[in-house]
Order: C-alpha cells, then sequence, then structure tokens
C-alpha cells in the first residue's frame, strides 16, 4: 500500500507541473527504494528464479541487482558509486512510467493507469516492449555468464498471448542470435578488465564500446515490437523514431550513460505521450526545454532521411578514435542542450571529421 500510495503522490505531482518529465526521485530511479535488493527478493519456483518483468518493480529490480552486480568490474569508469554506463536504463524506464508510456495505450484495459494498476507494465506498450530487450535480456545474459551467482536459473514470466518476446537465456539466444553474444562479449569483458593492466582510460573506451554492441543489437532486435505502434498517434510513432535513430549517434560516441549524465540529457525529454496535433517547437503544455529536444530530433531524423541515411553514417565514421567520440559527446551535450548551437554548425563539423577519418 506504502508504495502505491508514494506512486501517486509521485504521478500526482508530475501532473501537477504540466508536462513535465519526472525521472530521478531522491537522486535515484524513479521507487528504486522499493525494488528487490536481492534475487530472494523476487519470486522462486522449484530453484528457478522467476521475475514478472510486466510488473515495474520486478523489471527496475532487475537493473537494480544487474548494477550491484557488475559494479565490482566498473572501476575504470570512475569513482562514483553511480558511474556506471547501466545507469541509463533504469532512468529510461522510470520516464517511461511517469510519462505515462508504460500504460495500455488501447484503452481496453486500466493496466498501468491511475485508475488501475500503477505498477502493471501492458504488453500492447511499444515503450515497455522496446525496453523489453535492454532489461530482460542483458539480466538473463549476466546470469548466464555467472555475475549474478553460480548456475543461476531465471525464466521471466510473460502472460498469456505474448508470443514475439523470449523468456529464458536459451529461448533469447534462438530468437536473437545477434543479441546474446553481445552482451555476453560486454559480460565477458567487464570481467577480463579487472584483471587487465591496460590503462583505465582505454579499458573504458573499450568496455563502453562492448556495452553500446551490446544495447544497439537489443534497440535493433525490438524491431518485433513495431505493430504496437498503432496504438499510438503518427506524432509520438515519429517520435519514437527520433528516439531510436538518436540512439545511433550517443552508441557511436560510446556516451558513458552514468546516472549524472543520463539525467542530463533525459530531462528534456517530453513527460507525456504526444498527440496528433502536436508539433514542437509550440507546443503549449510542454517546456521550452522539452520542445527544443522534440526539434532537435526531428531535424537529425529528417536531415538524415534526406541524406539516405548518410549523416548517421558520417557520424559513425567519424567517431573513429578516442579523441573524436570525446569531441562527438560534447558536441551532441551542444546540440541537445543549448538552444543557441546551431544545426548548420552541427553538420559542417561532422562532415570534417568524417574527412579527417
Amino acid at each position: 500500500m506504502q508504495r502505491l500510495t508514494a506512486l501517486g503522490l509521485l504521478l500526482a505531482c508530475a501532473a501537477s507541473l504540466g508536462s513535465s518529465a519526472v525521472i530521478l526521485e531522491n537522486g535515484m530511479p524513479i521507487l528504486w527504494a522499493h525494488t528487490a535488493g536481492q534475487l530472494t527478493d523476487l519470486p522462486i519456483e522449484n530453484g528457478v528464479l522467476t521475475p514478472d518483468p510486466w510488473h515495474y518493480l520486478h523489471r527496475m529490480s532487475l537493473y537494480r541487482l544487474l548494477i550491484a552486480a557488475t559494479d565490482p568490474f566498473m572501476g575504470c569508469m570512475g569513482t562514483n558509486a553511480t558511474d556506471s554506463p547501466i545507469w541509463g536504463l533504469p532512468l529510461q524506464l522510470g520516464w517511461m512510467l511517469t510519462s505515462g508510456r508504460l500504460a495500455d495505450p488501447t484503452g481496453a484495459s486500466t493496466c498501468g493507469l491511475q485508475t488501475g494498476d500503477t505498477m502493471c507494465i501492458s504488453t500492447q506498450s511499444w515503450w515497455a516492449c522496446q525496453n523489453y530487450f535492454v532489461s530482460t535480456l542483458p539480466f538473463l545474459s549476466a546470469a548466464q555468464q555467472g555475475l549474478m551467482g553460480p548456475e543461476l536459473q531465471v525464466k521471466m514470466q510473460i502472460p498469456a498471448g505474448v508470443e514475439d518476446l523470449c523468456t529464458t537465456y536459451a529461448d533469447c539466444s534462438a530468437r536473437f542470435p545477434e543479441v546474446m553474444p553481445k552482451w555476453d562479449a560486454f559480460f565477458q569483458g567487464l570481467k577480463a578488465a579487472s584483471e587487465s593492466a591496460l590503462p583505465d582510460v582505454e579499458k573504458k573506451d573499450a568496455l563502453l564500446g562492448l556495452y553500446w554492441a551490446a544495447q544497439m543489437a537489443s534497440t535493433h532486435a525490438s524491431a518485433v515490437c513495431s505493430s504496437r505502434e498503432s496504438h499510438y498517434s503518427s506524432t509520438e510513432v515519429y517520435f519514437a523514431k527520433c528516439w531510436l535513430n538518436s540512439a545511433e549517434y550517443v552508441s557511436a560516441a560510446y556516451f558513458q550513460s552514468n546516472l549524472d549524465k543520463s539525467a542530463m540529457f533525459m530531462n528534456p525529454l517530453p513527460g507525456r505521450i504526444l498527440q496528433e496535433n502536436d508539433v514542437a517547437p509550440n507546443i503549449p503544455d510542454l517546456s521550452y526545454e522539452e520542445n527544443h529536444t522534440l526539434s532537435v530530433f526531428s531535424w537529425m531524423q529528417n536531415i538524415n532521411n534526406l541524406l539516405g541515411g548518410t549523416l548517421v553514417r558520417m557520424w559513425g565514421k567519424a567517431m573513429c578514435s578516442m579523441t573524436t567520440r570525446e569531441r562527438g559527446k560534447e558536441m551532441l551535450e551542444q546540440l541537445l542542450l543549448n538552444p543557441t548551437y546551431a544545426t548548420t554548425s552541427f553538420l559542417s563539423i561532422v562532415t570534417g571529421m568524417a574527412t579527417g577519418c
């Protein structure tokens, strides 16, 4: 009851602030304090761990347990307890919750709504489906690699009728063979890096490369969720595509998605589902920052489309060294967070960097 009351107050606060995104609660991801701190806090049947990723606290618990299991190997990321790049994922999940993107978009149920089960994650939500690939799949891989303890067996609960998602490591490996090896490589790389004599800056760059390769493999595999896009306005669908497109830039730059940096980039994301008549940068109930972010996302997507995908390819080519990746991170920060930074400057600089590589 306390958990539901806390969430109700949180969502009410979000509503009172207009549409502003709420991604942190006491400096941590939404309802982090109510998640499982150890494996035994989650359901276990016949010796098999059986989390329910369609319950918000269970899915968020996967992240908390994953971060706890990998933190001992994250020394090269920095001295803060929240320097792991994995922190960006629970922040995304919290934003999806408070912005209403995990709720049933069809109106056929009250799943995820304040009038229903606020902890429910709808199987009809495109956002929830996309997030499934960057929550359950990495957790299953980490368990398989022994990071959760020896010989841990895990099987995700799944509602009846959902047939396009996997529930075990073997199932996911068979259905998405391009994804699981990437997550395996990241977790194996983590363990190897802890014993490596390489400088921390080199280990960090290599691990971030493995991490983003795995996350992008998951993101590309989430194309199986596309049928769920029909439940949303064309404006929201376009924003979702822009959001996915932006990941191509972030991943190529090996962005260190720790808690602080991820919060900085996620604060200006739209705090509600977009409607058909929403046109940035002139959406009245969105903040200036949210309108700016939507406009930049749209510009990046439109330019890339006009150039036949050339902008993404040029950006990827430009991110050819640790030096250019550092510069790329700075450029993305300027583009997304500094309204005075000209998009034409971004395009010309990227073109020059790509030529230099």
